[in-house]
């Protein structure tokens, strides 16, 4: 999968609003079996969104769909009625998911239907925040995605742009990836859509966390979201710098330097310098 920065969610029962979401320049659309749909319409969004992806085999972004919870009457449906098309998807969002036997739940049917669509676990629960490294360990996952709706519920705060309320459990979600070695996360939506600057601020304390990409809720917000989290001008000229001289130097044999400017590198920082281009020519 590419390095998806954007992930616009659309209801899975507006077909008129999926062939928009496809056009809009997000790196991703997600087809939303759960939330955005009423329980009556459950069926209805099911067939929409395979035939969505039917229709969509030639497009320019990744697609996904986010069934219903694991734990619900609703995710087995879901799944079975995606079976002919999963080969056709980029990603699984599960949402909801507290331990490491929801991945184990999901990933059975998977294999009873030879699927190997990677996966990617919402967490919106206190239970899988302190779940979070073994969630995010599990075969087929992906990586880890944030949800702050039901987590601030679970807890009585309020989310801000900031995000401080809920930097802990951001920050483990971080370090949960990292540790399992898979993707950076995915950072939850910003739900305010009238607010622009919060917006902004809220995608790039998610970078400065170490996040990947962001939830989007509407087109309007995919430019800031992709402007943010790609790399500055500043971060490309300071890593092709650091690239080009610590080559240099290993072929010398040298691996510790200091720049003109007194920055010691070593092969972590060199390391993180490589990570930021591959990501500028990989997307």
């Amino acid at each position: 999968m590419n390095r998806y920065r954007t992930y616009l969610f659309v209801p899975a029962d507006r077909p008129d609003r999926i062939p928009k979401a496809l056009a809009s320049g997000a790196d991703s659309v997600v087809l939303d079996l759960e939330d955005a749909v009423q329980v009556a319409r459950k069926e209805v969004a099911r067939a929409i969104a395979v035939e969505a992806v039917r229709d969509a085999e030639q497009r320019n972004c990744g697609l996904g769909v986010r069934i219903n919870a694991m734990n619900t009457p609703f995710a087995e449906a879901d799944l079975a009625a995606l079976a002919p098309v999963l080969p056709h998807l980029n990603f699984l969002i599960l949402p909801m998911v507290s331990t490491a036997q929801n991945i184990r739940d999901c990933r059975s049917f998977l294999e009873a239907a030879f699927s190997e669509v990677p996966l990617i676990p919402l967490i919106e629960t206190a239970r899988g925040v302190l779940n979070a490294y073994e969630i995010a360990s599990e075969t087929q996952v992906f990586t880890l995605a944030f949800g702050p709706a039901d987590l601030s519920r679970e807890l009585g705060v309020e989310p801000s742009a900031e995000g401080e309320e809920l930097f802990t459990a951001r920050s483990q979600i971080v370090l949960a990836c990292a540790a399992a070695e898979i993707r950076a996360p995915i950072d939850g939506p910003y739900l305010n859509l009238n607010d622009d600057e919060g917006m902004r601020i809220a995608a790039r304390k998610a970078k400065e966390l170490g996040f990947g990409g962001k939830q989007v809720i509407h087109p309007r917000q995919i430019p800031p979201v992709a402007e943010t989290f790609a790399p500055t001008t500043q971060e490309l000229e300071w890593a092709r710098k650091v690239d080009v001289v610590f080559r240099e130097a290993e072929a010398r044999g040298v691996s510790s330097i200091r720049l003109a400017d007194g920055t010691f590198v070593d092969y972590p920082i060199a390391q993180r310098a490589r990570r930021i281009l591959e990501e500028y020519q990989s997307h």
